[in-house]
């Protein structure tokens, strides 16, 4: 076992996708991807094979978030194995014919890295999205970033909580990686938020040809935002929401929020407060797209991770 100021040799990578309108109507991704395909010289780097794709073409077609179910949480190993027929949701014959095409999902032959970028309609800024706290690869690319783009911040999301993971499209790459960039409403293209995102792809290819090219990359904390649970609208008996994001809390992502503070507020006006025992990080806000999945944010505690140093090795 390594110590967590140990330098770790990792098998470098050389297969990179990058997946846009895995929600057909996040229109950055969907722009970027569609103009690396047409002209990718912007994208090439020395000895990296990388890969731009549409992962859902008939709901970027239709500028809709999906057809039949959300191709980001259809990565399950009984979609991926169940038999095909033409009865099956769309998004779930799409992940098999991507999980055919960069993985098979946990083998040696799935592809290194894969980028899935997304668009919020939430006051999130740039956010990049990590599966896996012991991931050393990802969290030094993650601090390269972040550093490369300072003073502008960049906030790191882990989703690892075993009762929130989902199975998304990135999941099929060894090293999976999300980014969320906004507020941008759904079907809306804004300069701002496409060039931040073009912007975070530049510099996360430039970590992994360092990389390659042998440089060694020292130890090195990373502060995320760790999710805890997610918190639905107040609802009647009916299931029909009864109050609102309140006004104190709308747009602060990533803020503060303490025992008591402010956190719905009802159609005639009254607050609810917030109950929990200690400080939290609501993100997500008031996400349009989360309404369906009954979740007016996410709660995320801050830590600090702790990442060994590593150096590329090739067979």
């Amino acid at each position: 076992m390594t110590s967590l100021h140990s330098v770790v040799n990792l098998r470098d990578a050389r297969k990179v996708a990058i997946f846009g309108g895995t929600h057909g109507n996040e229109m950055s991704g969907v722009t970027l991807v569609n103009m690396w395909i047409n002209n990718g010289a912007e994208i090439q780097r020395s000895g990296l094979m990388i890969k731009p794709l549409i992962t859902n073409p008939r709901a970027v077609e239709k500028c809709t978030r999906y057809v039949d179910t959300d191709l980001n949480r259809a990565f399950t190993p009984d979609n991926l194995s169940a038999p095909r027929n033409e009865d099956m949701p769309y998004e779930v014959r799409r992940a098999q014919e991507i999980n055919q095409m960069f993985g098979p999902k946990g083998s040696p032959d799935a592809y290194d890295i894969i980028f899935d970028l997304h668009n919020t309609t939430s006051n999130m800024g740039s956010t990049l999205i990590l599966e896996s706290s012991k991931d050393d690869f990802n969290l030094q690319m993650v601090n390269f970033i972040k550093q490369a783009i300072a003073p502008t911040s960049c906030s790191v999301l882990l989703n690892e909580h075993p009762l929130l993971q989902y199975s998304t499209s990135r999941s099929i790459g060894k090293h999976p990686i999300g980014l969320e960039v906004g507020p941008q409403p759904q079907g809306v293209l804004r300069s701002n938020i496409f060039e931040s995102m073009r912007a975070i792809v530049k510099h996360a290819l430039d970590f992994i040809e360092l990389f390659n090219g042998g440089m060694e990359f020292q130890p090195c904390m990373v502060d995320v935002y760790r999710v805890s649970e997610k918190m639905d609208y107040p609802r009647d008996k009916n299931g029909n929401i009864t109050a609102m994001v309140h006004p104190n809390l709308q747009d602060g992502d990533w803020k503060p929020l303490n025992p008591g503070d402010p956190m719905f507020q009802t159609f005639d006006g009254s607050t609810i407060n917030y109950e929990g025992g200690s400080t939290v990080y609501p993100t997500f806000i008031n996400e349009a797209a989360y309404y369906e999945k009954q979740q007016a944010f996410v709660m995320t505690k801050r830590e600090t991770l702790t990442a060994n140093g590593i150096k590329a090795y090739k067979i």
